[in-house]
């Protein structure tokens, strides 16, 4: 596994390779039995591009007109603009005033998931773009894929994600 990507950089990327299928991989990424599991978060949204998404997190969902669906190639491509920060959002994950107005302020990014098979496995690149260089975005991204990546991997291989990385 590797991060890339600099500090200074609009974009953090992340691969691993997976033992598991194409399909397998989408469906952990797309479907909310799944991503609940790894990650905490459900997507409301019915993966067509330019549709809506809402993130429903601890019992909060979270949506904005521009909060959209990208892409969505199943096995190969899904892309789709990061959530919208609010005041309930920064305070579940302890983020001060502060912090969440300096989220705000660097605007919107996108994440997208490039799945290509490789053999018996599945090579899976994390690209989150459009952020600002040095920036608190960047900054949290830069450890929360890591750590979310790792648990879909797990979850994929064992049938167990990991258990939540302490803060």
């Amino acid at each position: 596994m590797d991060g890339k990507g600099s500090m200074d950089t609009k974009a953090f990327v992340y691969t691993t390779y997976i033992r598991t299928t194409t399909d397998e991989l989408w469906k952990a990424l797309t479907d909310p039995v799944f991503t609940r599991r790894y990650w905490g978060v459900a997507f409301e949204t019915d993966w067509i591009v330019g549709s809506p998404m809402a993130w429903e997190e601890g019992g909060r969902i979270t949506s904005d007109p521009d909060q959209v669906v990208l892409a969505a190639d199943p096995g190969r491509l899904l892309s789709y603009t990061w959530h919208t920060f609010t005041t309930e959002w920064a305070a579940s994950v302890g983020l001060d005033d502060d912090a969440l107005i300096r989220l705000v302020e660097e605007g919107r990014s996108k994440v997208s998931y490039v799945i290509e098979p490789a053999g018996d496995i599945v090579k899976l690149t994390v690209v989150h773009d459009d952020l600002m260089p040095g920036g608190t975005i960047r900054s949290l991204v830069g450890e929360g894929w890591p750590a979310l990546i790792s648990s879909l991997k797990s979850l994929l291989e064992t049938g167990e994600e990991l258990p939540e990385v302490p803060r």
